[in-house]
């Protein structure tokens, strides 16, 4: 359980694509948030330079998070290195990154975070790897996974999840269509089905949850860099465009 109990109001935001200075100064300036839990739904950015720029990062921002006091918090995307986030590589005070399957506990809600997803580009990334050597572009571990194990743990204990913030989405919300993929397919025999196993997993959160009996109200997810909201047997679920911001209610 990672809780702030300081935080007043919540806010999602979609992909970051490493532009953490931006995400602040538009937070904490642009629409002066302040005692606010910001949470990054994945591609934040994390494993394409050294550790120690991600240092430099936070002290360049730390000061400004502080004087508003303002908290983000970031989950796991298909262009973040997994380790960053399972082995809570960024734990800060003001920032930090989040394991799957962690519950967040802020203004009384129960959120539970869950991230991952595929990357249409990997046969690119993988060979710009191979170009480049040394440096990380697509991670082998990035879809996402369904562990029943510990969502059941969850439920025993108790917990009742509120609203649910991941990377990518269920398989009946948008994007529902394919376009754009084509020339990916092609190039990539397996894609086709590992996109649809990546949408199936976050199928069957979805159902262990309606079926168990969590008061779930609200789902935020990014990954697919479009804004659309819906509401589908009372669950509101919002897709957040690259930098867009969402308040949790």
């Amino acid at each position: 359980m990672i809780s702030y109990p300081g935080a007043k109001q919540i806010v999602v935001c979609g992909d970051i694509h490493g532009e953490f200075e931006t995400l602040v100064y538009k937070a904490c300036v642009q629409y002066g948030m302040h005692d606010t839990l910001i949470i990054v739904a994945g591609d934040c950015g994390f494993g394409f330079e050294k550790p120690a720029y991600y240092d430099n990062i936070y002290r360049r921002i730390s000061k400004r998070l502080e004087s508003n006091n303002n908290w983000i918090a970031m989950i796991r995307g298909n262009h973040d290195d997994p380790e960053y986030f399972q082995q809570q590589k960024i734990i800060e005070e003001r920032w930090r990154t989040v394991p799957d399957y962690s519950v967040i506990e802020a203004c009384g809600k129960s959120i539970l975070c869950v991230g991952g997803a595929i990357s249409v580009d990997r046969l690119w990334r993988k060979k710009a790897m191979m170009r480049d050597a040394g440096k990380s572009y697509y991670w082998v571990d990035e879809a996402p996974y369904f562990d029943e194990n510990v969502i059941s743990e969850i439920t025993a204990s108790g917990i009742k999840i509120d609203a649910v913030v991941t990377h990518t989405a269920p398989s009946f919300c948008e994007l529902l269509t394919k376009n754009g993929l084509a020339t990916w397919l092609i190039q990539d025999s397996e894609l086709s089905v590992d996109c649809h196993n990546e949408r199936d997993t976050l199928d069957k959160l979805y159902n262990f949850l309606q079926q168990n009996g969590h008061p779930l109200k609200q789902w935020y997810y990014g990954h697919f860099h479009e804004s659309w909201y819906g509401n589908i047997s009372g669950v509101e679920f919002s897709m957040l465009g690259i930098m867009d911001f969402k308040s949790m209610i």
